[in-house]
């Protein structure tokens, strides 16, 4: 199974959806323990890593840091 790549204040999605319904989850610390927080109910959980990458669907949204540097790079060539 190919491995997700996620960054700082990237939006995932995991593969089991909060008690309130959303499934989508901000990153906004990574580690050894990744804290996400809920985009719908705004509720923070520390997961230990390798536990967040079995448990991440795909990157919904790229961080505002990663949009960034994709941006300085294409301009670059």
């Amino acid at each position: 199974m190919a491995q997700v790549s996620f960054h700082l204040d990237d939006v995932v999605q995991l593969k089991k959806p909060h008690a309130c319904g959303s499934n989508q989850w901000r990153v906004i610390r990574m580690g050894m323990d990744i804290r996400v927080k809920c985009e719908a109910c705004g509720h923070s959980v520390l997961i230990p890593r390798p536990r967040f990458e079995r448990l991440v669907r795909k990157v919904l949204h790229p961080g505002s840091s990663v949009a960034a540097e994709m941006n300085s790079s294409s301009t670059d060539s």
